[in-house]
């Protein structure tokens, strides 16, 4: 891990921290002031936009894998016409977002949705509110993409810290404002969305020369990207499809009500696992740039150190959380949905596998070997969706198709580490040894005491010896000796310089 990685990640995670702490304190007072009811509309009415959405997640792996392996090779000239490139296919596919949503989406709103009557019309306010944000966000992914390529992280951070500031105010002006509290809520995330990515764009255009746009349909830069993301579409769409699905399952099985449930456990994941993706996304370029360099040895370490360190990440945070959930709930929220607490347990579990599989999925996009590792991936995640309809329909409880999910999760990772080894020469006994040995051991050395902990202690010292025995773990079971001194002696000049 080199310095600049270090610096990349602090800067993400001072982002996330501030982003977090607003992000659980917003989300305690949206719910309590929409009501679980409204709540639950605006999770699975936005969640269809995000499934029309899937093809732009696609497009947005291949933009910044493209722009980074230019990066990588110093080419200035191929990262702009590959930046154009990216951007006019982008512009198509915000319209044709467009196309699927005002057509089978608004039948589907306006026929399968099961939504009270009389929240229908505000129902559809945030659908249109919602398909107009996608499509910003859409066009606005290249020059996300740019960001990163270049790893400014920094600036990455600071815009994100004023995006959640953005959302705070959002907050009080509904506390205070006498409309209807859904309406207006879309309506201020519509207004965030698009001033955040007008920022966006300002900084990028100013500052990377790349960025100054220039229509050109030049087929040897446009077709390798539509390859690569014609690809990736089965994967994203998989993955936004099953999380989406089972949400629009839900809905139809059992209500909005459990939407919010699953609203709630979507967001506990996602403020867990941003641990994971900053540290994954301070280390992407460095991937892919290893990758273009032909530097293999460099590669599989930083495939290997990845991993574990995403794990620990995450485990430091999943283990409290999940022994405390129940209690977590009732401090965060004023009203706890039913299902909520048994929601975030298996969501959780599940983002701890997908932790793992990040550094192998950006190997094999750096690779730009899509056709075999998204047909089977793919076709894995996506089978959970009709399997869980199947247990849904014959009866099932709505935790069910989270089993099912963390089936195919685990399953997908088995899948990539088979084609890496053949790709990359990646040894199955080394990945074991460096790699999985110490995950077990960590859970193994943590969870008994932690569990003995919650049972004896009350919930606060319980969850602060949880952290502090996988800290102590991490530091040696997954950290190398050499990793081991720079620790120590960063900690001996704080203590020098106090």
């Amino acid at each position: 891990m080199n310095q600049r990685i270090a610096k990349n990640t602090l800067y993400l995670y001072l982002r996330m921290m501030f982003s977090m702490g607003v992000s659980f304190y917003t989300s305690r007072v949206v719910l309590a002031t929409l009501g679980v009811e409204d709540y639950g509309i605006y999770n699975v009415v936005g969640g269809v936009v995000i499934m029309f959405s899937f093809i732009n997640a696609s497009l947005g792996g291949a933009t910044s894998r493209f722009l980074t392996f230019a990066l990588g090779r110093d080419d200035k000239e191929e990262f702009q016409k590959s930046f154009s490139a990216a951007l006019t296919i982008h512009i198509l596919i915000a319209f044709l977002l467009l196309v699927l949503a005002e057509t089978v989406g608004l039948w589907f709103l306006e026929n399968k949705m099961v939504i009270a009557p009389d929240r229908m019309n505000a129902a559809r306010i945030v659908y249109q509110l919602s398909i107009v944000s996608a499509m910003v966000v859409i066009i606005q992914t290249p020059y996300n993409a740019t960001l990163i390529a270049h790893e400014r992280m920094n600036i990455f951070a600071y815009i994100e810290i004023l995006n959640s500031c953005l959302k705070l105010g959002i907050v009080f002006l509904l506390l205070i404002s006498h409309l209807d509290k859904l309406i207006l809520y879309a309506i201020l995330m519509f207004f965030v969305t698009s001033l955040i990515t007008g920022i966006y764009r300002f900084y990028c255009v100013k500052h990377f020369q790349e960025c100054r746009y220039k229509y050109e349909w030049d087929k040897k830069v446009i077709n390798p990207i539509l390859t690569f993301s014609g690809w990736n579409v089965l994967g994203c769409g998989a993955f936004v499809g099953v999380t989406q699905g089972i949400n629009i399952l839900l809905n139809l099985f059992f209500g909005t009500l459990v939407n919010a449930a699953y609203g709630v456990a979507a967001m506990v994941e996602n403020a867990t696992i941003s641990f994971v993706e900053n540290f994954q996304m301070a280390v992407n370029p460095q991937i892919v740039k290893n990758y273009a360099a032909g530097k293999m040895k460099e590669l599989h370490s930083l495939i290997f150190e990845n991993a574990k360190l995403s794990f620990s990440l995450m485990w430091l945070l999943l283990l409290p959380i999940s022994i405390h959930i129940e209690t977590l709930l009732e401090i965060w929220l004023v009203e706890v949905p039913e299902y909520a607490a048994l929601f975030c347990r298996l969501i959780l579990f599940q983002s701890l596998i997908v932790c793992v599989q990040r550094p192998f999925v950006m190997t094999i996009h750096a690779t730009g070997r899509m056709k075999v590792f998204q047909l089977t991936t793919g076709t894995v995640l996506l089978s959970a969706l009709p399997v869980s309809y199947l247990f849904l329909k014959a009866g099932a409880a709505p935790h069910v198709p989270f089993l099912i999910c963390i089936c195919s999760a685990a399953l997908e990772l088995l899948v990539e580490m088979l084609l890496l080894r053949s790709w990359i020469d990646l040894s199955f006994r080394t990945l074991f040894k460096t790699v999985f040995m110490p995950i077990v051991l960590i859970i193994a050395c943590t969870l008994p005491l932690s569990l003995a902990a919650a049972y004896y202690l009350h919930f606060l010292i319980a969850g602060a010896i949880s952290g502090i025995s996988v800290c102590i773990s991490a530091y040696y079971i997954v950290f190398t000796k050499e990793t081991r001194e720079i620790v120590l002696n960063k900690i001996k000049e704080l203590f020098n310089r106090q």
